[in-house]
């Protein structure tokens, strides 16, 4: 009875030698869930105080994909971890004149900084002529009507000065001003990721 009662409880030797020595069945290890890039999506209509009047309006779709540009420089063959593909594009209507410019640009550099992002785009299409072909910067911050905020470097920044006289300097990858305009209407979402590790040195090299 003793013995009986000690195999049901898993204390006693109930079980036959085969059945200890069965092998384990074989569990294959799961691979890490790859983390998503970093990207900027969504659509709004800015508050701008400098010009209450006009209706500025931004759309954006920029994802991060890093060593996606190479460049000349041996020290970036593989391009940099900020690279990106995407579109910028917006239009202005100003009150002044009741006048509506557009333009559109592919972007080609993301960087995220928990919910706010800053990028670059060069312009391919424009309204206003000599733009296509330079790159412009731009930022966000996530949300709506309320926190949601939205930069443009051509409004507040980028003024610089050769021989005493102001310029507008040319936007480097990735520059631009903090989202300083509030969101009006509609928003924006910023899905931070970490910058991607650097490619192996062997592969550098």
């Amino acid at each position: 009875m003793a013995a009986t009662c000690a195999a049901v409880s898993g204390l006693g030797p109930a079980a036959s030698a085969s059945d200890s020595a069965a092998p384990a069945p074989h569990v294959k290890p799961t691979q890490p869930a790859k983390a998503a890039p970093a990207r900027v999506t969504g659509e709004a209509r800015l508050d701008f105080s400098y010009v209450p009047r006009d209706v500025i309006r931004f759309k954006v779709d920029a994802t991060s994909v890093p060593f996606s540009h190479p460049r000349a420089d041996p020290d970036m063959k593989h391009g940099l971890p900020t690279d990106a593909r995407g579109t910028v594009s917006w239009s202005h209507w100003q009150a002044a004149d009741h006048t509506t410019r557009r333009a559109e640009a592919a972007v080609d550099c993301l960087v995220t900084g928990g919910d706010t992002a800053t990028f670059t785009a060069i312009v391919t299409k424009s309204d206003i002529p000599g733009e296509v072909g330079k790159r412009y910067g731009f930022s966000a911050r996530t949300g709506g009507p309320g926190k949601g905020r939205f930069g443009f470097h051509w409004a507040v920044s980028n003024v610089d000065e050769v021989d005493g006289v102001p310029t507008a300097a040319r936007v480097g990858t990735c520059m631009a001003p903090a989202p300083f305009v509030p969101v009006k209407s509609g928003g924006f979402t910023v899905r931070h990721a970490e910058p991607a590790p650097l490619p192996a040195a062997k592969e550098r090299g």
